[in-house]
């Protein structure tokens, strides 16, 4: 039996007791994760597609290593002719998770009797409508009209400075 399941971006084909690295997650170490992307899922002669996922399904795994880092990725550019070179090196932090259990999602524990659902219905709320008190409109005053004097008087032109000699 194998699921391939999609983590953090990336789709791992996986198996019972298998170990895989992927992208660090920042989850704690010896905690159990459930991953619910299940693309595939083959049970024997039965293979199973999701239609993206398949409903239902888990993959059920244990962080075991948070800090694993994988090998340097040497990143080296040059423009010839140019003296142009650049050397970058890379290394992705991994972390390391041991598929414990491929299969179906667990059920949730029903609320037992003794605890009551939360009410559904709503309790009718009092509201109190103050009246806004309405001032009245004031009226502006147009502004004066410009008299016919200030209008005719045109302005003066300025005179030309005298060239030096």
């Amino acid at each position: 039996m194998y699921a391939i399941v999609e983590i953090a971006g990336q789709q791992f084909k996986v198996e019972q007791g298998k170990k895989i690295f992927v992208h660090r997650q920042s989850i704690p170490e010896g905690e159990v994760v459930e991953f619910d992307q299940v693309l595939l899922l083959e049970d024997g002669d039965k293979i199973t597609i999701g239609e993206p996922t398949i409903e239902g399904m888990v993959v059920e795994g244990k962080i075991l290593d948070n800090t694993v880092r994988g090998e340097k990725v040497i990143v080296f550019k040059k423009k010839r002719r140019k003296g142009y070179r650049v050397k970058n090196g890379h290394r992705q932090d991994f972390t390391q998770v041991e598929i414990l259990r491929i299969g179906a999602k667990k059920a949730k524990k029903a609320p037992s009797k003794e605890e009551k659902p939360a009410d559904t219905k709503a309790k009718p709320v009092e509201v109190k409508v103050e009246e806004a008190v309405v001032a009245e409109p004031t009226v502006k005053k147009a502004a004066p009209k410009k008299t016919e004097k200030a209008a005719a008087t045109e302005p003066t032109v300025k005179k030309a400075a005298p060239k030096k000699v």
